[in-house]
């Protein structure tokens, strides 16, 4: 097999259901936030608004996050699927602005983050005085919390610019240099995000509960950022080969996927478990409470959250020729995606509405339109960008490896 096969200037046209499809999604999605807001569940729209600007970041960020992996491993299988991360990563600065929005004005109405940017905690004079939020004050003030946002989005959208720049280039001109800029920087990204997505997560999800923390919960958020982004190319690729686009893809390449997706399911579960467990086992109250009202009020949740992101994953991908199949994969994506959106809800609602889904949070059309409205943009945004330029990077170092790829 080789590259005479097969046209190297493929284009994806971003035409037909699929455009109309994403922009009525779009469309549905304000529909939902204004009801939230016209109807005065203020904090409830918020909280979903978190939620999916969250999400969409995540993937968006584990999209340049793929790029430098296989770029740092001097990847040879991917080199004929990187469009697909390129898009994602292409859409992260519209991501970024969305959710530091969110987060502004969740902070600026006291609809997010109020157990820790609330009025009096840290006056020793207020009756609201919080000895143990008044000790964090030095990392959770307003000022500082939002400069780590801008710096840690800012510099993930930066790289994630030049890393496609770079390829978009390559096409042009042939030749190395594109490549090993793209290995060098690829090289500090890592190392960068690595230290940075911890502090992102601790900073936009767990501080809704200020009182407790765990070490831990950082790492858990990376997984699920990073097995999200896996299913969602997983899902961007399949569905295009289903539909007649990029025929040099084969089903070693869909292996691969799925070997990524089972094995990073499993390091998802281990690390939700292992904070679960020692957590269990300390018997802190402090640290007890976190699951005390997951256990208490969201339950269903709960439960469904290891169902859909451990079980499914390992009982659907477990087997070598499930992981070749386009529609198993593509049905354990999906699962692994909405799977991820539970896991969100679980972390995110019980920290906004402390006595449950009584208090005001709950499932219903403001979960489900929201969810909709970012498909939508998502949908809107990356196809876009896939439209762009051609489906194949055919001045890729390792291009014929790829189109020749066989497990």
């Amino acid at each position: 097999m080789g590259t005479h096969h097969y046209n190297l200037s493929e284009q994806f046209e971003f035409t037909g259901k699929v455009k109309i499809l994403s922009i009525v999604g779009i469309f549905v999605g304000a529909a939902a936030i204004a009801f939230g807001f016209l109807s005065g569940a203020h904090e409830r729209t918020f909280a979903n608004l978190l939620l999916m600007a969250y999400y969409f970041a995540c993937v968006c960020m584990s999209g340049a996050f793929f790029l430098a992996v296989q770029f740092v491993a001097q990847a040879g299988w991917s080199a004929s699927i990187l469009r697909i991360p390129q898009a994602m990563a292409k859409t992260l600065p519209i991501a970024v602005v969305i959710l530091i929005a969110v987060i502004g004005l969740g902070l600026y109405t006291h609809n997010l983050y109020h157990h820790w940017h609330a009025d009096g905690l840290t006056d020793p004079n207020s009756p609201n005085y919080d000895q143990l939020i008044a000790g964090k004050s030095v990392f959770l003030n307003v000022p500082f919390f939002l400069a780590r946002q801008f710096i840690f989005l800012g510099s993930y959208s930066i790289f994630a610019y030049f890393v496609t720049k770079w390829s978009y280039n390559e096409d042009l001109t042939g030749g190395l240099e594109s490549y090993r800029k793209s290995f060098k920087y690829s090289c500090i990204f890592l190392v960068v995000y690595g230290f940075t997505t911890p502090v992102f997560a601790f900073d936009t999800i767990m501080s809704l509960e200020a009182h407790w923390f765990s070490t831990m919960f950082g790492w858990y958020n990376f997984a699920a950022m990073w097995v999200s982004s896996l299913a969602t190319i997983a899902v961007i690729l399949i569905l295009l080969r289903k539909a007649g686009y990029m025929s040099w893809i084969n089903n070693s390449h869909l292996h691969n996927l799925g070997q990524f997706i089972f094995g990073f399911s499993i390091f998802w579960t281990y690390v939700w478990f292992a904070q679960f467990l020692l957590i269990y086992y300390a018997n802190m109250s402090e640290e007890t409470v976190y699951f005390y009202k997951r256990f208490n009020n969201y339950e269903f949740w709960f439960y469904l959250n290891l169902v859909m992101n451990f079980l499914s994953p390992l009982l659907l991908l477990m087997d070598r020729d499930n992981k070749r199949s386009e529609n198993i994969l593509l049905a354990v994506s999906i699962i692994v995606l909405c799977g991820h959106w539970v896991d969100y809800y679980q972390m995110i609602m019980p920290g906004i509405f402390e006595f449950g889904p009584k208090s005001g949070s709950g499932f219903g059309i403001l979960e489900i339109g929201i969810a909709l409205g970012f498909v939508g943009l998502f949908t809107f945004t990356v196809l876009s960008a896939l439209s762009k330029k051609p489906l194949l990077a055919k001045n890729h170092p390792f291009l014929q490896e790829s189109l020749n790829h066989h497990l």
